[in-house]
């Protein structure tokens, strides 16, 4: 039996990895247990993680759900080193904010800790304690309004799934937890890993954080002017036809300046800027299909060249598509389709 002298205990104890998620009553339970199975599975793939709940007075909470969550200990009790703090949320997240008790613990438990990871709602409780202040982050779509207008400190990021600002990640919630802990798996493990963890949960490779949280097709449909929603919709429909502003506008009988203005008044964005997002997106769908070349995707979306395509994807993801398609693919050889050999990524 090793003792606590022997330097390999000593060692492999210093490798080891902390994880605290804190539990409270009204969290939603994907936000934790999504999350800690994402790090349990990377255990089986070279991770060191040692999991550790726990909640006020190590009470057993109730999520949104009725589901009762067991803590290891009292949050009180807790005063080892953090590797990642992982915040869950409760949709109302006003009785977050509003815990004392809770949000001071947050701060001592998050102001030494390697990284600090909030899922949904639990960007609230950690903004309350001011270490978001300056910093990017990113809640749920529903919520994010009411996060900007409580914490104005905060660059509060409206599209993205996840983002992280030094120390501190926050995600949108739902299933964005999930692809937010397997970004941390892929920094502490690897590619390999990440892409191991994501299979066996049968998940996407982490999809990247700065993807939207709702499909730009969805946003189209609910657009009072009836010029804008026929403009809109046309360029949903077919994302590849001749869609310069010109055009646009020339098809739906008013001016390029008129139609700019309708568009920006209802979408707080460009016709250039919806098009590229839409094209985007219909490009995403043949990529995760994973069959066909680079060039021949940029031409079925509407880029015209892969090297166009893939401008826009790092504007608007991030990423490149030849990278994207293979964090969809788990990093599994496609072979394409059609003649020509894919263009670059």
């Amino acid at each position: 039996m090793s003792t606590s002298n022997d330097p390999r205990t000593t060692a492999d104890q210093r490798s080891r990895h902390t994880v605290v998620m804190v539990l409270f009553d009204g969290i939603a339970a994907l936000d934790v247990t999504g999350p800690l199975d994402v790090l349990a599975a990377a255990n089986h793939h070279g991770g060191r993680y040692d999991i550790v709940t726990v909640s006020p007075g190590g009470k057993q909470v109730k999520t949104t759900s009725g589901l009762g969550l067991a803590a290891d200990m009292p949050l009180e009790d807790f005063t080892g080193r953090v590797g990642t703090l992982v915040v869950p949320g409760r949709p109302d997240w006003w009785a977050a904010v509003s815990d004392r008790d809770l949000v001071g613990h947050l701060a001592r438990l998050a102001g030494s800790a390697r990284r600090v990871g909030a899922v949904c709602a639990g960007t609230f409780p950690l903004a309350a304690t001011g270490l978001l202040d300056g910093r990017r982050a990113v809640t749920h779509w529903q919520l994010i309004d009411d996060l900007a207008t409580r914490y104005p400190e905060v660059r509060v990021d409206r599209e993205a799934i996840f983002v992280r600002d030094g120390r501190y990640v926050t995600s949108a919630g739902v299933t964005s937890g999930i692809d937010m802990t397997l970004s941390l798996v892929e920094e502490d493990l690897g590619p390999e890993a990440a892409r191991a963890v994501a299979r066996f949960l049968v998940v996407f490779m982490a999809r990247p954080g700065s993807q939207p949280q709702f499909s730009v097709r969805m946003q189209a449909r609910y657009r009072r002017s009836a010029t804008v929603r026929a403009v809109l919709d046309a360029v949903t429909a077919d994302p590849a036809s001749d869609h310069r502003l010109s055009a646009l506008a020339a098809r739906a009988g008013v001016s390029v300046r008129h139609l700019t203005r309708l568009v920006r008044n209802e979408t707080d964005t460009t016709v250039t800027r919806f098009v590229e997002q839409i094209r985007v997106e219909a490009a995403r769908g043949l990529l995760e299909a994973g069959t066909d070349p680079l060039d021949l995707v940029a031409r079925r979306s509407g880029f015209g060249s892969a090297e166009t395509m893939r401008r826009a994807f790092v504007r608007e993801l991030g990423i490149t598509p030849g990278a994207y398609r293979a964090r969809c693919t788990g990093g599994r050889p496609v072979r394409p389709q059609g003649p020509g050999a894919p263009a670059g990524s």
